[in-house]
């Protein structure tokens, strides 16, 4: 990852589940089956230059595997 996620992570929404997912095939040939979900929610996080800004995060997750694939999706914060 080019961040690092500094706070919790909040207003956590399901977005997609299950075959929903375009990726579905790679998530689990990459990581293995489960029950795969992409989620959204918003955080803090500190970019490369150190600067800490608040954005929306997309990530995948599965029972048993956890987060994989977190990605900035927009900055919240007004720049």
């Amino acid at each position: 990852m080019y961040f690092e996620i500094v706070s919790e992570i909040t207003d956590i929404q399901s977005i997609a589940v299950g075959s929903s997912i375009h990726e579905i095939k790679r998530l689990r040939k990459q990581f293995g089956p489960g029950r795969w979900r992409k989620l959204k929610g918003s955080g803090l996080v500190r970019l490369p230059g150190g600067r800490i800004r608040r954005v929306e995060l997309h990530w995948y997750e599965a029972h048993g595997i956890g987060k994989r694939k977190i990605k900035i999706k927009r900055y919240l914060d007004q720049e």
